[in-house]
């Protein structure tokens, strides 16, 4: 995501820099000498700078927006490295969905407490990587507690092929990009069911679905967020991207094609996957314990991914 994101500032006409850090050394001879990324269909744009982890202090001289795309397990180290090494703190923008996996806080609290200041933007919606690098229509939301802040990163990205909304809704929007994953693994375990069933399972999904997106209302509210941010961009637009293809989704339809949870993790982790819908139902099960809140649909997942609950109890939950 965090190449896809520089092509597309590359080609709205920003000064950009694409910085890999050590964990990015698989890939950074590709992004070299290939002119792309291996998991993306596009070459870079040809204004879009690449340099390696030992050339950080180029990378951040003068930086405006530093725009963090390492996963929620990494966003702590990654926002220390480079604020070490840069000058003034910037603008940063956290790409990663999720909670940070010890602690649980929100990627806008963790790259506040790194970098020493509130401009901090967090962005949501329905935009996958590749459709991104492809220069397809997208649209999404940035949310801060600095008006400022936010404008100006929403300017850098908006194109006439890429929209960008705005919200002070930031703990609605980073807690539906946790949720999000979660529906996404219950979708695919119904595309799992119908590929070794006699039906498509299409009006569960939609049932499940409509219940996935009531019980997002019903945590994001008991966490400070708001109910128009689960129906917009950052929750009922991302969960249902996000249950239409990706890696969470076809974790899920493993696991409904018979696959034991554990085991169909550790095959998409051997093959470069990051599935953050695993870590991410765990969250939902500790704050909905936390606030004391049912939900039927998230339970019954959590059942399955770690209690030895059958794929096809998920069904269950319909009767509420």
């Amino acid at each position: 995501m965090g190449t896809a994101v520089a092509m597309h500032l590359a080609r709205a006409g920003n000064d950009t820099v694409l910085w890999a850090s050590e964990f990015d050394r698989r890939v950074l001879p590709d992004l070299i000498e290939q002119r792309r990324h291996p998991a993306l269909p596009e070459h870079l744009p040809e204004s879009l700078s690449v340099l390696g982890d030992e050339q950080l202090e180029a990378a951040a001289d003068g930086i405006e927006i530093a725009i963090m795309g390492a996963h929620s397990g990494g966003a702590r180290t990654l926002a220390r490295i480079v604020i070490e090494g840069s000058g003034p703190p910037p603008i940063v923008l956290g790409v990663a969905k999720g909670l940070e996996p010890k602690t649980g806080k929100r990627m806008s609290e963790v790259y506040s407490e790194e970098v020493g200041h509130d401009r901090v933007v967090a962005m949501g919606g329905p935009c996958l990587a590749p459709e991104l690098a492809q220069g397809a229509p997208s649209a999404v939301v940035m949310a801060s507690s600095d008006p400022a802040s936010m404008k100006a990163v929403a300017e850098a990205f908006r194109t006439p092929w890429f929209e960008t909304a705005e919200t002070d809704d930031v703990a609605g929007v980073e807690y539906c990009t946790v949720a999000k994953n979660v529906a996404a693994i219950g979708m695919g375990i119904l595309d799992g069911l119908a590929k070794v069933g006699s039906s498509e399972y299409r009006n569960a999904k939609a049932a499940l679905f409509a219940q996935a997106v009531r019980e997002m209302v019903e945590l994001v509210e008991a966490l400070g967020g708001r109910a128009e941010t689960v129906f917009g961009l950052a929750g009922l637009g991302d969960a249902l991207v996000t249950s239409l293809g990706g890696r969470n989704r076809l974790y899920g339809e493993l696991i409904g094609e018979g696959a034991d949870p554990g085991r169909a993790l550790d095959d998409l982790t051997r093959r470069g996957m990051t599935v953050e819908g695993v870590e991410a139902a765990r969250e939902v099960r500790r704050l909905s314990r936390e606030h004391g809140l049912r939900l039927p649909f998230h339970g019954q997942l959590e059942a399955i991914l770690f209690d030895g609950a059958p794929g096809p109890s998920i069904l269950e939950c319909m009767k509420g």
